[in-house]
């Protein structure tokens, strides 16, 4: 097993550092994030690590040999979806900070995580100079490549990855990228045939996240999401996640993802159509006499059929479609109207005899969802140690510490490729 010491910058809640303890890593982390949320979960997690402050407030001096050095600085300056102040941003300019740290500690490696609108930002003049930053450092050799979370868990995440590290290793040392959707190392011809493609695959079982498609008649049960595409709308179905940021957006489209969840997002503005609980409750004899529809499943009881006790069962698109009456184009649909608060509850009927399929519901993803989605164990966020009191972390910041985190999945990808150097 390499054993490293680890300076996390940015550390949100572990990402890196849990990446590379699933590569077979002995990580020593020393941790620097300003988020009081994201230090108390991230000391919960990892309870060896020690917590070094603010990043401008670390000093190479006081610290022991750091092998690697870790950084998902801020990117809000930098994003599709921000103002694009790039370098100028105040936010930003807090890899400069980093870049101070690894000429003061000299890692073997470095790692660098950021939005894709890095390489585009005031016309590609921010990642050239950051470029030129790290190589004024002097001694490394850089790598980068674009990478997608749904190589690995179905989240569509596109993030810039650059390793810089200090030393080639002999033999056949091929370098630290390409990495293909597979998340094998790929040959450079054969991942230039893979970026070439427009198709993208989810490694992993998409049902651990996001339920998925039961068949059955799935395709003729839908939901219509308003969007500025041709048509006015997309479709959604069980599985799908449906995006609602941006409300009273008049060009927003892509709201919906296929069997896979949208990036991320600190709020996460994205809900799934799933299909609610059918319960039908049974007397002595076994004879029906309630049948019913929820959200969460009642009591599971040790035997079904008997007084008193409930059968339940998941209400599969057939059944409801036997239920319920077709439209003119013989498919049976809701349309999910968007209002002005966000809310994604307001049904419009499409048929003209108001009878629409109402058997399944629009719900926000759950925290457990989005650690899953980036690669966390089930509740890593739902607790935190506040200055040795462990308490309950808040939706509302389990959500945010989510969708600021980085991919353990990809961070495992890279730290695989990383060994060579480590072991030269």
């Amino acid at each position: 097993m390499i054993e490293i010491n680890q300076l996390d910058l940015f550390s949100g809640i572990g990402g890196f550092h849990l990446g590379f303890e699933r590569a077979g890593y002995k990580v020593n982390s020393y941790f620097s994030e300003i988020d009081k949320h994201a230090v108390a979960v991230y000391k919960q997690q990892f309870k060896e690590s020690k917590y070094v402050g603010s990043v401008t407030n670390v000093r190479g001096a006081d610290l022991p040999k750091i092998d690697l050095i870790t950084f998902g600085s801020p990117c809000q300056d930098f994003s599709l979806a921000g103002k694009r102040q790039g370098m100028g941003g105040e936010r930003s300019s807090l890899i400069l900070e980093a870049i101070r740290l690894i000429s003061e500690c000299r890692p073997r490696v470095f790692v660098w995580e950021n939005v894709k609108g890095t390489f585009s930002s005031n016309d590609g003049e921010d990642f050239a100079a950051i470029l030129q930053e790290f190589a004024g450092l002097g001694g490394y050799r850089l790598e980068w490549q674009l990478l997608n979370t749904s190589w690995f868990l179905p989240q569509n995440r596109e993030r810039i990855y650059l390793v810089g590290y200090s030393t080639t290793p002999g033999g056949d040392w091929r370098g630290v990228f390409p990495i293909g959707e597979s998340g094998e190392l790929s040959d450079p011809e054969e991942w230039n045939e893979t970026q070439r493609s427009s198709s993208s695959k989810t490694a992993r079982d998409i049902t651990r996240a996001l339920p998925a498609h039961v068949g059955y008649g799935s395709e003729d049960t839908y939901i219509k999401v308003r969007s500025a595409t041709s048509k006015g709308y997309e479709v959604a179905r069980q599985g799908d996640s449906i995006n609602f940021a941006q409300p009273n957006s008049e060009t927003r489209r892509g709201r919906v993802g296929k069997g896979k969840a949208q990036t991320l997002e600190t709020s996460c503005n994205q809900a799934v159509m799933t299909p609610k609980i059918v319960g039908y409750t049974r007397d002595a004899k076994g004879k029906v006499t309630d049948r019913h529809l929820k959200d969460t499943a009642g009591t599971i009881h040790t035997a079904t059929g008997s007084g008193g006790n409930t059968d339940q069962f998941v209400n599969e698109p057939m059944i409801a479609a036997q239920r319920g009456r077709y439209q003119e184009d013989g498919t049976i649909g809701q349309e999910l109207e968007i209002n002005k608060e966000g809310k994604t509850n307001t049904l419009t009927k499409v048929q003209k005899d108001n009878l629409v399929l109402n058997d399944y519901r629009i719900r926000r993803l759950t925290p457990i969802e989005c650690e899953r989605l980036q690669g966390f164990p089930d509740n890593h966020t739902s607790l935190g140690d506040y200055d040795g009191e462990v308490k309950p972390v808040s939706n509302t910041q389990r959500y945010k510490q989510c969708g600021n985190a980085v991919t353990v999945d990809v961070v495992k990808a890279v730290a695989e490729r990383l060994k060579p150097i480590f072991n030269a």
